[in-house]
């Protein structure tokens, strides 16, 4: 049955959803890399389909929005309402270091975050730690080196700023060998922990705070291929698994 925020039917979504933050991405994406793909949510211009892998297996592909309140509330209704067993975010990132450069994959195994997004979790005073599903995380790295692209494996900053107005914020996770950041992991992390879930975020790096240079709009929204395939490999490999 349809969610709050999502048309589909039951059974419209596979067990493995990528998930870009760009509706347009998510267009890309399933026209790109799956074959027969079925629009199977439009409202909100919150783009889904379900199409079928290289080796056959469904696999879905879905825009989350921008921000950790907008990834929140669609992994929650994929992992409740519609059966979705892993969700890998599949997005951009800016570099923190200096040896993670433009176009590089970054693979997150854990997210840090300033942001509230758990704060009524906080029950015990203490500070929830976001990680990546291991068996997704696995995966996509044994994907990275077979495809022989640059790829780093570390923390990510989720950020509820894009602009921030303190110049100098950033430096401190990058004193923390945090490796970039974005606005989506730790939520997501959050969501599927709570839930049982499965989640891996996995980023490729459009901007730099640390060298110049940047991905233009239209590289942002098209030019991933590289970790695209990456996702949908350990995407294949999760399906095969659940199948056995």
């Amino acid at each position: 049955m349809p969610t709050p925020h999502i048309e589909a039917q039951k059974g419209d979504f596979a067990k493995v959803v990528l998930m870009p933050g760009d509706p347009k991405r998510a267009e890309w994406i399933a026209k790109t890399f799956l074959k027969d793909a079925k629009l199977v949510n439009s409202i909100r211009g919150a783009l889904a389909y379900t199409g079928k892998a290289p080796d056959g297996s469904l696999v879905s592909v879905m825009a989350s929005g921008m921000g950790m309140p907008s990834i929140g509330i669609y992994s929650h209704e994929l992992y409740t309402s519609y059966g979705v067993e892993a969700i890998i975010r599949i997005g951009t990132c800016g570099s923190y270091q200096k040896d993670v450069k433009l176009r590089d994959i970054v693979i997150a195994q854990g997210a840090c975050t300033d942001s509230n997004w758990m704060g009524e979790h906080s029950l015990y005073g203490g500070t929830f730690s976001a990680i990546s599903d291991y068996s997704l995380l696995e995966a996509a790295v044994t994907a990275a080196k077979a495809g022989g692209f640059n790829y780093h494996v570390g923390n990510i900053f989720s950020s509820d700023v894009f602009y921030d107005y303190r110049p100098d914020a950033w430096k401190k996770w990058a004193n923390l060998s945090v490796l970039g950041v974005e606005m989506e992991a730790y939520a997501l992390y959050a969501v599927a922990a709570e839930l049982g879930k499965k989640a891996l975020a996995v980023c490729t790096v459009s901007d730099s705070f640390v060298e110049e240079g940047k991905m233009s709009p239209e590289e942002r929204q098209e030019g991933l291929k590289n970790m695209v395939m990456v996702a949908l490999v350990a995407a294949e490999k999760f399906s095969s698994c659940l199948s056995k």
